[in-house]
């Protein structure tokens, strides 16, 4: 019996077993268990064949052809991992059809060598993401998010959970003082702001702020479940003091799917900020309601 869990298409939807299909025609073999390790054993014997035809093999080259195929085994396992666990996030109008060739061969090339489970798990939330809408995630993209340790995806998750949506439907850290508590809690201050900032992530300013300009003047800001509305003066001319934080293009693809989670008191904690800057009224806020968008 097959040890593949990809095995029986038939019992998947058609948008899963199309990406399947477009899996093993980009990058080969992902319907046959282990084809990448049974393809190195051929390839391995045949240099056996070949060296015993000058010399009898050493154990060093027996060591190394073992090494060989384990290593291909195990990023082999790792294909059929992120892709098993990408099907159930695909949604019934996605196209994984359209997906380009080199971008999937990109993908498996950087994440066959994820073997770390949560890590696994978020290559499946690009590889679906991809699929439900073609385009969304740059090769770059997929090539920083190669880079990052767990520790630098932790942290990222840990910013994004201070994450609002202001009026784009994108998210948006709201950073105003990385030495507060409220910050430093979840491990968020001056020197991991400047290590993601390093890696590409963010761009970080220490000093000042940053402002969101051209606003209307009153749209509704979101904060995972809760919404609170904010009237500016002097309509679109008016800007919002955002915090000293804003996502690279990067950081704003990767942002919705690393699985940030809402902040205790944070969401009291800003309507403070912006009661002060009289952007709006405590009986104008909205215990809960739905976002725009999903922030997670």
């Amino acid at each position: 019996m097959s040890e593949n869990p990809l095995i029986n298409i038939g019992e998947l939807s058609k948008p899963a077993t199309v990406l399947i299909e477009k899996i093993s025609d980009a990058i080969g073999g992902i319907f046959e268990p282990y084809q990448i390790t049974r393809v190195a054993k051929a390839e391995a014997e045949a240099k056996i064949i070949e060296a015993r035809a000058e010399i009898e093999i050493t154990d060093i080259q027996r060591r190394a052809i073992k090494r060989f195929l384990k290593e291909e085994e195990r990023k082999q396992k790792n294909i059929e991992q992120i892709t098993q666990k990408a099907l159930p996030q695909l949604s019934d109008e996605s196209h994984p059809d359209k997906i380009e060739d080199d971008w999937i061969s990109n993908f498996f090339d950087k994440s066959r060598l994820i073997s770390d489970n949560e890590m696994q798990e978020l290559w499946s939330r690009v590889l679906a993401g991809e699929a439900n809408s073609p385009g969304t995630y740059s090769k770059r993209t997929v090539n920083l998010l190669s880079s990052l340790d767990k520790s630098d995806a932790d942290l990222f998750t840990q910013l994004c959970s201070f994450g609002w949506q202001i009026h784009d439907g994108n998210l948006t850290p709201l950073i105003y003082d990385e030495q507060n508590k409220i910050y430093t809690d979840q491990n968020i201050d001056f020197v991991s702001l400047s290590h993601l900032e390093s890696i590409g992530l963010i761009q970080f300013t220490s000093l000042g702020g940053i402002s969101e300009t051209g606003l209307p003047e009153k749209f509704n800001a979101y904060y995972y479940n809760k919404s609170v509305p904010l009237e500016l003066p002097n309509g679109s001319d008016q800007t919002l003091t955002i915090g000293k934080v804003l996502l690279t293009k990067v950081g704003l693809e990767i942002a919705p799917i690393c699985g940030g989670k809402p902040i205790d008191g944070f969401f009291e904690f800003i309507c403070e900020n912006w009661k002060k800057q009289k952007f709006i009224n405590e009986e104008e806020i909205a215990p809960e309601a739905p976002p725009p968008v999903e922030a997670e």
